[in-house]
């Protein structure tokens, strides 16, 4: 799997500051313009992401501009190892490479977010101010679920008697008015100590105006017990809303030990197998960060995977002139969905999972539990359900030989979408018998024929997909209509033009590598890191100053970031964000600001960006209305060379050359199985027509044309489907 690619920084409009010079390297300078260092770049990038079936590969060959995509089957007992194994069968398929040829590796990991979701992290003390051990329970006062009287709170992670009280009082306003209690402290830390907890959290009410007593704690564990892993809620959330910022730092501390052992061991062992450079890991908010920077702040990671995918496709459509894109990446476990727009995927400041808020920057991406693996079930009600349940990587899929429990993949191997005979180029062999019998059984007790309950599978997955996208889309206030569709994962392009559909939207992208898209996205990314501050402030254009004040404070940290991480001068840039409200409101928006100083002008045009996202959040918009800045936020970027889309040329080759075999596909708007070409994407050529029905394979995932799609491979070889409801649109 090759393709033709640009070594380049980007600039911030995300545009190419030179082109690509032959015979050498294009250095960007700080005067914007170009240098030919005449010295012949020979490395290696790889991106790693490790998914709940497989672990995805893809390496960028600086010296010829090649991509190298590999898929191996995940390990979940010890997800090194499959990454490991994968590097080695990756550059073993590169013609044997050594891993000492690599200059950049970056990962991306669900280690964090699996030991959330699961209950797998370490035993866990609190210690937090006097009279408030029990928010951790208690909450907000709305319930989870309106209607459902029986809906239980999750269990917290830390257990009352490890929620441990000190003296100490700070007001609203940042003033002292009780002291720290430096006895009580001692007498904490040695009682967490006798309870045997790996990690302690501390929080204490408004640390994020006054951090003061939190580290005057920390000094004490680290004199009492300087094993413990530490979480300060003003380092990890130094924001108001207590509730939010304790169960944050709660998490943090949870899982830190977790990834900070994972982490760790993974870099040691790709030291000790000859890796030179340092390591790096994604974080939610689609940056990447040092593994061991993250190994102190893991709750930023909960979206490590499914991050980059929505930056790299991002770049990709963006290249190919579709700015405003919704990704969908449906992987063997669940799919997550983002909305893109004008080439800037969306932000948000925080999460809930699994019924637990996590504050912290990252992209809007909404997961579900709907993908390959996903479990097809029957309920009480006879009704036919699928997933959350998933087969994993391992039994799997029935068809992989070790699963009995039909999946969304034995229904496409059932329908033969899916090759009924072999995936992955061969790499994985199919058992279709096995499939048919775990639908059949599914089948039976409904009444229905296989092929009829293997598409009435198909058809619930898609709902259970559309859902998903509609939080992201209708429910901020956008038409997903207005978007294209990106679909990428190994199962992503399989549903597309069916999702499509439900959703109304007319044009679907898939790129070159789909099912490795977020191992190739890290390949695209920065280096990045957030920095923040709680201070209500009013907004007008006679508070312009006040404002610049607290951006410039935040400015310094990261600028004390930069210099720590040794990023160049000309390599930096930073975004500013606002997080505004009506005064009174409880709720906020992110404005962001526009570069340059920050003046009266430019005040004025943060507020009328807050007037239309309030507008098109909630329908309407109160000019009249006194507007309050609430949270400051500051993110650093260190631009990394990165692989740039190349446009390619048509090689004059015919559509029908690249058809390889011919398929029965059963197709539900035909009721019966239907004899469709089965196209190689590798032989198909710039400005190849496909009219649909029709399949195209390629070793990491498979795209279905339904009857009236039509199907145009562009420059930079994305398949681009229209999507028709009949033959005569």
């Amino acid at each position: 799997m090759q393709h033709i690619w640009e070594r380049s920084p980007k600039s911030r409009d995300g545009t190419s500051p030179h082109k690509r010079i032959l015979g050498g390297v294009a250095d960007k300078t700080l005067s914007g313009k170009s240098e030919i260092n005449d010295r012949k770049i020979m490395t290696l990038r790889i991106g790693v992401d490790t998914g709940g079936t497989f672990t995805d590969l893809c390496a960028f060959d600086e010296a010829n501009g090649q991509v190298h995509v590999r898929k191996v089957s995940s390990t979940p007992d010890d997800p090194g190892r499959a990454i490991v194994l994968g590097i080695e069968e990756l550059l073993e398929q590169m013609g044997g490479r050594s891993i000492d040829e690599v200059t950049y590796l970056a990962h991306g990991t669900t280690v964090g977010t699996n030991a959330l979701l699961t209950g797998r992290g370490v035993r866990t003390g609190l210690i937090t101010t006097k009279g408030f051990r029990d928010l951790l329970e208690l909450g907000r006062g709305r319930r989870p679920h309106l209607y459902d009287l029986q809906a239980d709170k999750p269990e917290p992670f830390v257990p009352r008697d490890l929620r441990l009280e000190v003296n100490e009082r700070v007001r609203h306003d940042g003033r002292i008015e009780t002291p720290l209690d430096l006895d009580e402290v001692r007498a904490a830390v040695r009682e967490l100590k006798e309870q045997q907890v790996e990690s302690i959290a501390v929080c204490l009410l408004y640390s994020y105006l006054r951090p003061e007593h939190e580290q005057q704690i920390a000094a004490v564990i680290a004199e009492e017990f300087p094993e413990a892993y530490v979480s300060l809620s003003s380092d990890v959330l130094p924001e108001f809303r207590e509730y939010e910022r304790l169960s944050t730092v709660v998490t943090n501390a949870y899982i830190g030990p977790v990834v900070a052992n994972y982490l760790g061991r993974l870099r040691q062992r790709l030291a000790e197998n000859g890796l030179k450079c340092i390591p790096h890991v994604t974080q939610s908010n689609g940056g990447i960060i040092p593994f061991a920077t993250a190994e102190k702040m893991p709750v930023r990671l909960v979206l490590s995977g499914p991050s980059t995918g929505v930056v790299g496709a991002a770049a990709i459509t963006s290249a190919a002139g579709s700015p405003d894109i919704i990704t969908f990446d449906m992987g063997g476990t669940s799919s997550d969905v983002s909305l893109v727009q004008n080439g800037e995927p969306k932000v948000t400041s925080g999460m809930e999972l699994d019924g637990r808020p996590i504050r912290s920057p990252m992209l809007d991406i909404h997961t579900v539990g709907a993908g390959g693996g996903s479990i097809a079930w029957i309920d009480s009600g006879n009704h036919l359900k699928v997933g959350p349940a998933s087969a994993g990587a391992f039994p799997g899929p029935a068809c992989y030989g070790n699963g009995q429990d039909a999946t969304v993949t034995d229904a496409n191997v059932v329908l033969q979408v899916l090759n009924p005979e072999y995936l992955l180029d061969g790499q994985l062999k199919i058992d279709a018998q096995a499939s048919h019998r775990a639908v059949k059984a599914i089948a039976d007790p409904l009444g229905m024929s296989v092929p009829e309950a293997a598409q009435g599978i198909i058809r619930v997955v898609t709902a259970n997909m559309a859902r998903a996208i509609r939080v992201i889309s209708v429910q901020r206030g956008y038409d997903p209509r207005d978007y294209a569709l990106v679909p990428f994962g190994g199962a992503g392009p399989l549903h597309a033009s069916r999702l499509a559909i439900e959703l109304g939207v007319d044009r679907v992208v898939v790129p070159e590598t789909p099912g490795a898209q977020s191992a190739l996205g890290l390949l695209m990314t920065d280096i990045r890191s957030d920095f923040m501050r709680t201070q209500i402030t009013q907004v007008s254009p006679d508070t312009a100053e006040d404002i610049a004040k607290i951006f410039a404070e935040l400015s310094d940290h990261a600028a004390d970031w930069f210099d720590e991480e040794g990023i160049e001068t000309e390599r930096r840039s930073i975004v500013r964000r606002l997080e505004m409200r009506y005064a009174g409101q409880n709720y906020e928006l992110p404005v962001e600001l526009p570069e340059g100083n920050i003046d009266a002008a430019g005040i004025t045009a943060v507020i009328e960006g807050f007037q239309h996202a309030h507008d098109r959040m909630y329908g309407y918009s109160a000019h009249d209305e006194a507007v309050q800045a609430v949270t400051f936020r500051l993110q650093a970027i260190a631009d990394v060379p990165r692989a740039e889309i190349l446009r390619a040329a048509a090689q004059g080759r015919k559509a029908d050359d690249a058809i390889v075999a011919r398929r029965d596909v059963y197709l539900a708007e035909a009721g019966d199985y239907v004899s469709c070409p089965v196209y190689d994407r590798r032989l198909l050529d710039v400005g190849h027509r496909i009219v649909g029905p029709a399949v195209i394979e390629q070793m990491d995932t498979t795209t279905l044309l339904l009857p009236s799609d039509v199907c145009v491979v562009d420059d930079v070889r994305n398949l681009v489907i229209e999507i028709r409801r009949s033959p005569n649109e």
